[in-house]
């Protein structure tokens, strides 16, 4: 996406990703209110991904399966099958602002990863944040000791939280081999299915309640939340290091607390407003532009 080259795409994109994603948690909370988690994961993703494949197919090229079919089942793994199928489960048993923060460890575990896989700077800075994004997970936590929020619920969410970062570095490592529209919706087509298939053998189709805000909730989350979303995502870590495209999700998890709170009256515990401004901290730090000294030192 040559378009995100410029400026003021890119803060436009940004904005967009915000806006989408955020409003996403609250939106995938109320469709789950009418149908089993991972059926629902599996027809979003599919929304997506038929989605993406008609813009693919007018404006992506021909994917090179016969050579870059691994890179195409590895996304599918990370982006789709792991990611969006813990992702649901963390949505259901926890109220959409604390999935958000959880999930929304990605960034830090993005500076990490993209330290080691691709060689991007890890400064005194970013070691700071990834210590002070521990410390704000382990506070959003704590109430699972004593029942208030799920512990499953907080290790589905930190288990999304990893595939995705190991999504994005893996894309990052391989975006000059694959089509980026292909990259979007070859994944969630095909993990789609697989998640849906799997939906059917663990849960019952005589769950889903059909209704018109479970359609809206399909709708809204497989084109905005999974298709545009992650098209704008894919460009934007492609145009610059993973590491520092990913700081700036750190906005989702706010805006989602703040959406969950409005419109689905999650209420706002001390331990979630403490857990966020760790975890936003520490995604600063991480990915924050280090100084002459501490390039030098780094």
């Amino acid at each position: 996406m040559q378009i995100l080259d410029d400026r003021r795409f890119v803060v436009l994109a940004f904005v967009l990703l915000v806006l989408f994603w955020a409003s996403t948690f609250s939106v995938v909370k109320v469709g789950l209110e009418h149908s089993p988690p991972v059926l629902f994961a599996g027809i979003r993703s599919i929304v997506g991904g038929l989605a993406m494949s008609a813009a693919a197919l007018l404006w992506g090229g021909r994917p090179d399966l016969r050579r870059e079919w691994g890179a195409y089942a590895s996304l599918t793994a990370l982006n789709v099958v792991l990611f969006m199928g813990l992702q649901t489960f963390a949505i259901m048993l926890l109220p959409s602002g604390t999935a958000a923060v959880l999930i929304y460890l990605q960034p830090i575990l993005t500076g990490l990863l993209a330290w080691f896989v691709l060689g991007e700077s890890l400064s005194t800075a970013k070691i700071a944040g990834l210590l002070l994004g521990f410390s704000g997970i382990v506070a959003v936590s704590a109430g699972g000791f004593s029942g208030v929020v799920s512990p499953y619920g907080v290790a589905f969410a930190v288990g999304s939280a990893l595939a995705w970062s190991l999504g994005t570095v893996y894309f990052k490592k391989v975006q000059d081999r694959v089509s980026m529209l292909w990259a979007v919706a070859l994944p969630f087509l095909s993990g789609g299915i697989v998640l849906s298939a799997l939906g059917l053998v663990i849960e019952s189709p005589a769950e889903i309640s059909p209704s018109g805000s479970l359609i809206e909730s399909l709708l809204y989350s497989g084109l905005v939340g999974t298709g545009l979303a992650w098209l704008l995502w894919l460009g934007l870590v492609r145009a610059g290091e993973a590491s520092r495209v990913a700081a700036y999700v750190f906005f989702v998890p706010l805006v989602s607390v703040a959406i969950g709170a409005i419109f689905l009256d999650e209420r706002l515990s001390a331990s979630l407003f403490i857990g966020a401004v760790l975890v936003v901290s520490g995604i600063y730090l991480v990915n924050r532009t280090p100084g002459k000294r501490e390039a030098r030192d780094g």
